[in-house]
């Protein structure tokens, strides 16, 4: 099964993470897969919007792979956090209108992929969060600049210290998601 799958319907395109095994986590060749969808999308006229989600019911993105962080070395650890800045920074930059759908965790990089979205859609089973900060990592895709743009920097402050999950009903009241949903 390819990491990603890009589906055309209309004039809009749907992005899936397809590593449910994995809870969709993004290691490398995710960020570059998705990047390049983005990229490859931004020059087709006939695409207006793109909607990203992951594979399952458990999670859109349950952030980044820690198994494969965890053999990086600094110089490698920066280059996957500018890797991600960088895909990040090419959705929200992207002329499409961009939606998460969120069925399940964003967690981490999960989450600051669906920050980097126009809008987010969240399931009722929906959870975000930055959990990383409990392990002493700093969010490195640009997600807690999106977050205190969207919630203020109190509600930002609170969610990237306590690393707290986000239910999608709380959510939505702190404007974090735009819509719930059922599945």
């Amino acid at each position: 099964m390819a990491l990603t799958s890009l589906d055309k319907k209309n004039q809009y395109a749907l992005l899936t993470i397809n590593r449910p095994e994995a809870l969709n986590a993004l290691n490398e060749d995710i960020l570059s897969e998705i990047h390049e969808h983005v990229e490859s999308l931004n020059s087709d006229k006939d695409i207006r919007g793109l909607i990203i989600t992951g594979t399952g019911e458990k999670a859109f993105c349950a952030g980044a792979d820690i198994g494969q962080m965890a053999s990086f070395n600094p110089e490698q650890a920066e280059a996957f956090a500018r890797k991600g800045h960088k895909t990040m920074n090419a959705i929200s930059g992207s002329d499409l209108i961009t939606i998460a759908a969120i069925n399940g965790f964003a967690l981490g990089g999960g989450l600051e992929l669906a920050l980097s979205c126009d809008m987010r859609i969240a399931s009722e089973n929906a959870r975000m969060g930055l959990p990383e900060t409990g392990l002493g990592i700093i969010p490195g895709f640009g997600g807690t600049q999106r977050l205190s743009r969207l919630v203020g920097p109190a509600l930002a402050l609170e969610i990237i210290l306590t690393g707290t999950q986000v239910k999608s009903d709380r959510a939505l009241q702190i404007g974090l998601v735009n819509q719930v949903v059922e599945l």
